[in-house]
């Protein structure tokens, strides 16, 4: 089951990561986003915790919004 959800998070994490591609995004953005295709919510943050892990999104916080974007 683990081996499982590794899995998922990752796919996730790479739909995630091409979306980024195209710009910097909110958060309901990115969970709308990835529940289009096929991810909830709660494997939406699992997929910015992969991301944010390996270094390649910043995320910056602003009054109640957060927004995420691709590194370098």
């Amino acid at each position: 089951m683990a081996e499982y959800m590794n899995m998922k998070v990752g796919e996730a994490a790479g739909v995630l990561y091409h979306r980024l591609e195209e710009g910097e995004c909110s958060l309901n953005q990115i969970k709308n986003h990835l529940n289009m295709n096929g991810f909830d919510s709660q494997m939406a943050l699992m997929a910015i915790g992969w991301l944010a892990r390996e270094d390649k999104i910043s995320l910056k916080r602003e009054s109640n919004r957060w927004s995420i974007c691709l590194n370098g």
